[in-house]
C-alpha cells in the first residue's frame, strides 16, 4: 500500500516540477498577488484632499482652516473663489470634501452666535464619506474647544472641564493600522485559492490527456490515488504558507504576538482542506476550464465574501452566517487574526481545529467516492 501511494506521489511531483507554469503558479503568483494586494488594499484614511471656500477672509476663518490642514488626515488642495469651482473639484474627484466658510463667520462668533459651516462630501465611496464626515466633526469639535478655552481665559476663568472624559484604549491593534487585519486575511485567501486551483487541475488534466485510463487499470485503490495526488500539492502549499507568513511579518510589518506553532498547525489543517476541495472539483469536472471556473466561483468568491475578511461574520445576515459555516476559510480567518494579534493558543481554537478536521474528512470521503475506477 505504501509503495503504491509513493508511486503516485512521485509521478505527481515529477509532473509538477517539470512544468514551469505550474511551478510559477504555485510559488511566484501567490507572492506577487500578496505583494500587490498588501500594498494597494489599504483602508487607512489619511491625506484626504479637501478644498475651502473662505467667504469671510478673516484671521479666525484662516485659523479654522489651519485646524484641518495641520493634521495628517487632511491635505489642502485649493482655496476656491466660487462655489462653481468647488463643484468642479468634487465632480472631477480632485477633492473628497469641500468646506464653505460663510461671510458672517467671524461676526457670528464675536457676537456669541452659532456660525454654520457648509460641508460638501463626495459620497461615491460610501464608507469613505462616513469617515470624512467623522474627521470633519472631530476637527470642528477641537476648534470649538479652543474657542471656549480662549473665551474663558479672556474672562479670567479657568478652562471648563468636560462633563465626561473618555480614556480609551485600543487592544490588539493599538495603531489601528488596517494592514494588521488585511494582510493576514490575504494569507488565508491565497492559501484557499491557489493550492485549490492547482489541485482542481490534477485529475481533470489526466482526463483530457487520456492518461486517466492508466489509473483506472492500475491495481491501486481510489483512496490511495487521492492521497497520492494530494500530498505533493499540500507540501507546495505549505511552502507557500511559510513564504506568505515571512512576507506578512518582515515585508509588511504586520504585528505578530502569537504562537507560530499554533498558527502552523492550523495552516496545515486548512491546506489539507483546500487541497481536498480542489481534488473534489477536479474529480467532478470534465474539463480544465470548467474546473478553473468552479474553483473561482466555489472557493475564491465565497472565501472573500463570507469568511470575515472584510466584514465580521457576526455582523452578517443569518443566511450569510450559515454560508460562512460551510467555508473552511472562515475558521482559519478567525484563527489567523487571533494568533497574530491576540496571542491566543490551542484552547481558544480547539473547536475550529475540530471543524477543519471534520471538513477535510468529509471532503476527501466525497472525493474518494466520486472517483470511480471505470470507463463510462
Amino acid at each position: 500500500m505504501r509503495s503504491r501511494i509513493v508511486a503516485i506521489l512521485r509521478k505527481e511531483s515529477r509532473e509538477f516540477v517539470r512544468d514551469p507554469v505550474y511551478l510559477a503558479l504555485a510559488i511566484v503568483v501567490p507572492a506577487v498577488v500578496m505583494t500587490l494586494l498588501g500594498l494597494g488594499f489599504v483602508l487607512d484614511v489619511t491625506n484626504l484632499p479637501v478644498a475651502f471656500y473662505d467667504q469671510d477672509q478673516s484671521a479666525i476663518s484662516r485659523e479654522y482652516m489651519y485646524g484641518f490642514t495641520n493634521s495628517e488626515y487632511f491635505r489642502l488642495v485649493r482655496i476656491a473663489r466660487t462655489t462653481a469651482e468647488l463643484d468642479e473639484l468634487l465632480q472631477t474627484g480632485e477633492v473628497r470634501a469641500a468646506i464653505i466658510v460663510p461671510s458672517d463667520f467671524s461676526r457670528a462668533l464675536r457676537a456669541g452666535r452659532t456660525a454654520t459651516i457648509q460641508v460638501l462630501v463626495d459620497g461615491s465611496f460610501a464608507s469613505r464619506a462616513l469617515i470624512v464626515t467623522g474627521y470633519i466633526a472631530a476637527a470642528d469639535a477641537q476648534f470649538n474647544s479652543t474657542l471656549t478655552a480662549q473665551a474663558l481665559a479672556r474672562l479670567g476663568l479657568p478652562p471648563a472641564a468636560p462633563p465626561i472624559s473618555v480614556d480609551g484604549r485600543v487592544w490588539f491593534n493599538p495603531t489601528l493600522e488596517t494592514k494588521n487585519s488585511i494582510v493576514p486575511g490575504l494569507l488565508v485567501i491565497s492559501l484557499m485559492f491557489y493550492p485549490g486551483l492547482l489541485a482542481a487541475l490534477v485529475v481533470v488534466r489526466e482526463k483530457e490527456r487520456g492518461t486517466i485510463f492508466n489509473l483506472y487499470c492500475a491495481p491501486i485503490s481510489r483512496w490511495e490515488i487521492i492521497v497520492g495526488k494530494a500530498a505533493p500539492y499540500a507540501a507546495v502549499a505549505f511552502v507557500d504558507y511559510l513564504l506568505l507568513f515571512v512576507m506578512s511579518v518582515w515585508m509588511f510589518g504586520v504585528r505578530f504576538v502569537g504562537d507560530f506553532f499554533v498558527l502552523t498547525t492550523g495552516a496545515a489543517l486548512y491546506i489539507v482542506c483546500c487541497i481536498g476541495v480542489g481534488l473534489l472539483i477536479s474529480v467532478l469536472c470534465p474539463t480544465q476550464v470548467a474546473a478553473m471556473l468552479a474553483t473561482f466561483v466555489g472557493l475564491m468568491t465565497p472565501s472573500i465574501m463570507f469568511s470575515g475578511m472584510m466584514t465580521p461574520v457576526a455582523s452578517m445576515e443569518p443566511s450569510a452566517q450559515a454560508i460562512s459555516r460551510l467555508i473552511p476559510a472562515s475558521y482559519f480567518m478567525r484563527m489567523v487574526r487571533g494568533v497574530f494579534l491576540k496571542r491566543l493558543g490551542f484552547d481558544a481554537y480547539l473547536p475550529d481545529f475540530c471543524r477543519l478536521a471534520l471538513f477535510g474528512l468529509v471532503v476527501y470521503s466525497i472525493a474518494i467516492v466520486a472517483f470511480r475506477k471505470k470507463v463510462a
